[in-house]
């Protein structure tokens, strides 16, 4: 279970240190040097400890007593059960997303998809997150707070472990062909449908990830 931030300067930290790990300045497998980050935030190490706990609650730092935290790196037993994880809990945002999507809904996943591939078209890099913008505009529309709270928490530990992936442009077209698959089976409230396509885009990932790995 996650610790509330009681305080909002330990909620900052939160964010900055959360950006760090997700963007991989601080690198898989490094340790998070206190002194030296709470200088660079411009806050005492209270406030930092305390969002180091925040974010190791979240899996994305380890906590080690007596010897400090560090960002975990990649392995395919992790890869494997972040996927089943999110397997369950995005097909079944799909389902309910066909079932109770509004025409704004659809119009928002559509606005997404397409500007994640004008994005990546002038980029050359896959916008991850767009990705996340997309994946969010899903949840929207399953309207299950619950559920959505629990994909996010899986998405981010994702994209942690995807610093140590290398970029494999077929499958990143590939990614963005699914999302149009998504959004047709929403748009036509066919809730097996956008599970089963979400099913399939979580599983090609999952392989792809596993295969960079090797």
């Amino acid at each position: 279970m996650t610790p509330p931030l009681h305080l909002s300067l330990a909620g900052q930290a939160v964010e900055a240190l959360r950006e760090l790990v997700l963007t991989g300045e601080i690198t898989p497998g490094a340790r998070v040097n206190e002194v030296e980050l709470a200088a660079r935030l411009g806050i005492s190490r209270g406030p930092l400890r305390e969002a180091i706990r925040h974010l190791a609650s979240e899996g994305l730092l380890v906590l080690v007593p007596h010897r400090g935290a560090h960002v975990p790196a990649a392995n395919p037993a992790d890869v494997r059960a972040l996927f089943e994880l999110r397997t369950a809990l995005e097909c079944a945002a799909a389902e309910l997303a066909a079932s109770r999507r509004t025409d704004v809904d659809v119009a928002r996943l559509r606005e997404v998809c397409a500007e994640s591939r004008r994005s990546y078209q002038a980029g050359g890099r896959f916008p991850y997150r767009l990705d996340l913008a997309f994946h969010q505009a899903l949840l929207d529309a399953a309207r299950s707070p619950d559920i959505a709270g629990q994909v996010r928490l899986a998405q981010q530990r994702v994209i942690l472990l995807r610093a140590g992936v290398r970029d494999d442009p077929p499958h990143q077209q590939a990614s963005l062909d699914d999302h149009d698959a998504l959004v047709a089976a929403v748009a036509a409230g066919d809730p097996s449908r956008a599970s089963e396509a979400m099913r399939k885009h979580l599983a090609r990932v999952c392989a792809q990830m596993l295969t960079s790995l090797a």
